[in-house]
C-alpha cells in the first residue's frame, strides 16, 4: 500500500503544476469556493461551476487541502489539490481514506479501511460569476471525475454484488452569485454509478446503469472573510436491495457550514454533516457529525 506521506507529496506537487506564474491577486475572497471531498472546487459535499484558486484571465493557480469528517461510528480523511488556469478550467486530485469503525469487525474484517483516488477535470462553459452578478446568467461548468476504489478485504463481497472498483462521474454545475446581496446559489446534476460516493464500488448486478442525481448549495457572505451556508446531495441506491436485503440502503447527504478566509492564502471550513444511514445492517443509527477542512492557495 502506498504511504500517506507519498500521497501528500503527490497532492502538493499536483497543486504546484502551475509553476512560477502563480495567481497573485485574482478573484474576490471566497469566490473560488473551497475543496469538496471529491477534490473539485465548490462546497464541501458538491462541486460548483467556479474554478479553484484565485487565478483569473491569463493566470495559473493552485490549492491544496486536508479534510476530516467524523461521525458517531465512522471517519473519513481526504487530502488533495487543484490546479487551475485562466478561470476557465481546473484539474483536481483527491485521496479518500474511510475508517469503517464497527462495520469491519462485524464483517470479520477488523481494521477495514476503504480508500479511493479521484482525478477530476472541470471546464467553464459560459458565464462569469462576478462579472455577470447583475444579470440572470449563471456561470456553468462541465466536470468529470475518474474514481478508483480500493475496498481492501471487502473486494470479494463487492464483486459478488456485481460492483466494479472503478467508475466515472459526469456533472454539470450552474452557479449564480448575487454580489450585492452576498448570496451564492449552486445547482449540480451528476450522472453516477457510485455506491457511497464510490467507496463501496460502482453499480451492482441489479442496477448497473447511470443515475442522474441533483445537488444544491446556498452560501451567504456575511462579510468578505466569512460565509455560512447549506448543501444537499442526492445519491443513488444501487446496492439496495441486494443479497443482503436492505442492509446496504443508501441515504442522501446534507450539511450546514461556515467558511472563514483570513486572506487569499488560507481558508477553513467547519460543518455539521448528516450522512444518513451507512450500512444499516450493522449500524442502525444515522451518521451525523463534524466536517473540518483546511485549504492553502498558491
Amino acid at each position: 500500500m502506498t504511504s500517506p506521506t507519498l500521497h501528500a507529496g503527490t497532492a502538493l506537487a499536483f497543486a504546484l503544476l502551475c509553476g512560477p506564474a502563480l495567481a497573485e491577486s485574482g478573484k474576490l475572497l471566497l469566490t473560488g469556493g473551497v475543496s469538496s471531498i471529491d477534490g473539485a472546487a465548490g462546497g464541501g459535499l458538491t462541486p460548483w461551476a467556479l474554478t479553484g484558486s484565485y487565478a483569473t484571465q491569463g493566470q495559473l493557480g493552485g490549492t491544496a487541502f486536508l479534510t476530516r469528517v467524523k461521525t458517531q461510528d465512522y471517519a473519513l480523511n481526504v487530502l488533495g489539490a487543484v490546479a487551475s488556469y485562466d478561470d476557465r478550467g481546473e484539474r483536481s486530485f483527491a485521496r479518500q481514506d474511510f475508517d469503517t469503525g464497527p462495520t469491519g469487525p462485524a464483517l470479520g474484517l477488523p481494521g477495514l479501511r476503504l480508500k479511493q483516488d479521484i482525478i477530476g477535470l472541470k471546464v467553464r462553459m459560459f458565464g462569469e460569476a462576478v462579472l455577470d452578478s447583475d444579470t440572470v446568467v449563471p456561470q456553468v461548468a462541465l466536470g468529470v471525475e475518474f474514481k478508483t476504489a480500493d475496498p481492501g478485504g471487502l473486494a470479494p463481497t463487492l464483486r459478488a454484488l456485481g460492483a466494479s472498483t472503478s467508475g466515472t462521474d459526469v456533472y454539470v454545475s450552474a452557479t449564480k452569485l448575487f454580489l450585492a446581496q452576498g448570496v451564492l446559489l449552486n445547482a449540480t446534476l451528476r450522472a453516477t454509478k457510485a455506491n457511497q460516493n464510490g467507496l463501496l464500488g460502482f453499480g451492482s448486478a441489479a442496477d448497473n446503469g447511470y443515475s442522474v442525481q441533483p445537488e444544491v448549495s446556498i452560501a451567504w457572505l456575511l462579510n468578505r472573510h466569512l460565509a455560512i451556508g447549506a448543501e444537499y446531495r442526492a445519491k443513488p441506491d444501487k446496492l439496495n436491495p441486494s443479497a443482503l436485503g436492505a442492509g446496504l440502503e443508501e441515504d442522501d447527504w446534507s450539511d450546514v457550514f461556515i467558511a472563514w478566509a483570513p486572506n487569499k492564502s488560507l481558508s477553513f471550513t467547519l460543518a455539521y454533516v448528516d450522512l444518513g444511514h451507512i450500512v444499516p445492517a450493522v449500524v442502525t443509527r444515522r451518521q451525523q457529525g463534524a466536517y473540518l477542512s483546511a485549504q492553502v492557495a498558491f
